[in-house]
């Protein structure tokens, strides 16, 4: 009998794969089978976002599964940032770096206390990273940033954010700058990439 909440789509790039959950529904972002999909994953929920189930994407495609990430979404907001940015064309802080493998169309801005990343990630959608000075954490400068990525979305579309779980700062502060919790993610990609 299929399983009526995993879905297996096709991979977003030949060399990468992704586990993506939502409530009630788990899709598989790789180049197998409904079929082995589900074999592997059996009638339980979480086994596709689950060791077993990673480890045998990884082994058949010769990945590395990344972070379990909790995924959350935000709406655009009009206006102007809450904070000022400054555009910046390149960086080489580690978040830069980091968000050119995993983005495309990577936008970078500079505050005076931190480095804020917009740009499109799995399945085209616009992603948020950023990052507070050591010495400036703890301020509020955090969810400003955060807030900011919704003035600066390029089109009308919704911004997305992931965070470890056990991340619980950078938790608080999405949450604080309105993005909610919509499910949770992890990505695959090749072993050279990085991590």
């Amino acid at each position: 009998m299929p399983v009526p909440w995993l879905e297996v789509v096709p991979p977003p790039s030949s060399d990468r794969a992704a586990v993506v959950s939502f409530p009630g529904h788990v899709v598989v972002a790789a180049a197998v089978e409904q079929e082995w999909a589900e074999k592997l994953g059996g009638e339980d929920f979480a086994a596709p976002s689950g060791p077993r189930f990673l480890t045998a994407l990884e082994d058949r495609f010769d990945l590395h599964a990344g972070a379990f990430d909790v995924s959350l979404l935000a709406g655009r907001l009009s206006g102007s940032p809450p904070l000022p940015l400054t555009p910046l064309d390149a960086s080489e802080h580690p978040r830069a770096r980091r968000a050119h493998r995993y983005r495309t169309d990577v936008r970078l801005w500079a505050s005076q206390h931190g480095l804020l990343v917009v740009g499109r990630g799995l399945g085209g959608r616009w992603e948020v990273a950023f990052e507070v000075d050591p010495a400036a954490q703890g301020r509020g400068h955090g969810r400003l940033l955060a807030r900011a990525a919704r003035h600066l979305i390029p089109e009308d579309r919704p911004i997305w954010a992931q965070c470890a779980p056990g991340n619980s700062a950078s938790l608080r502060v999405l949450l604080a700058a309105g993005f909610q919790p919509a499910g949770s993610e992890v990505l695959l990609m090749p072993s050279n990439a990085g991590w």
